[in-house]
């Protein structure tokens, strides 16, 4: 049985930051695509960014661009949270397998993590 664990979650202040892992079971992950979504209350899941199997390429929402970056190593995906905002606050989600930004593309999700960014 697949399944795909975030931790990471947390309180954190305006500005600060957050590092958001990804963890596998059932499956090896170095061998997947992976993405990150969030969800806020009452609003539709959003593409946060996503990272390749093999050369590690990387593309971000517009949102996030600049301030956010997924790395990943041989077990875990990472995000990596900078300079937070309080409209980053949301359910992160880690997803695979694919290297899109359509949420429908992705066969396997994780539980989720909350992230709140207080001001």
């Amino acid at each position: 049985q697949v399944q795909l664990v975030e931790s990471g979650g947390g309180l954190v202040q305006a500005g600060g930051s957050l590092r958001l892992s990804c963890a596998a079971s059932g499956l090896t992950l170095s061998m997947y695509r992976v993405a990150w979504f969030r969800q806020a209350p009452g609003k539709e899941r959003e593409f946060v960014g996503c990272i390749s199997r093999n050369s590690g390429d990387t593309y971000y929402g517009d949102s996030v661009k600049g301030r956010f970056t997924i790395s990943r190593d041989i077990a875990k995906v990472y995000l990596q949270m900078n300079r937070l905002k309080p409209e980053d606050t949301a359910i992160y989600y880690c997803a695979a397998d694919a290297y899109s930004d359509i949420k429908e593309k992705y066969n396997y999700w994780g539980q989720g993590t909350q992230v709140t960014v207080s001001s």
